[in-house]
């Protein structure tokens, strides 16, 4: 198997700098958050068609989260959302999925970087439960 995750952190920087703008920061300081709470995690680059540059993605035993970027959100997608605690409320998109759940970023939110990491590791110990 090739490892790919020096290219995909790569490609993770240059999207941060592509983007130029409050989403690239917000992308910069969840993905800080992110490579904080989980050391191990392992970044890719997915889903990548004509239509689409790709998405980032956060494994750790599976998939974590992805971190899209559209013109008004930056969106933190968790695989698992649905079965981990939010005592926080940080999910505030996609709460009708039976599996997903998705924190959108706009510009000015910040970054609650103590719930965030607490949720990123919830999501490694559900992964390592499975």
């Amino acid at each position: 198997m090739i490892d790919d995750s020096n290219s995909a952190s790569q490609r993770i920087d240059e999207r941060i700098a592509e983007l130029g703008d409050w989403r690239g920061e917000t992308l910069r300081q969840v993905r800080e958050v992110i490579l904080g709470a989980a050391p191990a995690v392992v970044e890719e680059w997915k889903w990548v068609k004509p239509t689409n540059p790709g998405v980032p993605v956060w494994s750790h035993h599976g998939g974590l989260c992805t971190g899209e970027s559209y013109k008004s959100t930056v969106k933190l997608t968790f695989f698992k959302g649905a079965s981990l605690p939010d005592p926080t409320g940080l999910f505030n998109s996609s709460l009708d999925g039976k599996v997903r759940r998705a924190i959108d970023f706009r510009e000015g939110d910040p970054v609650p970087e103590a719930a965030l990491g607490d949720l990123i590791r919830a999501a490694v110990a559900a992964n390592a439960a499975k």
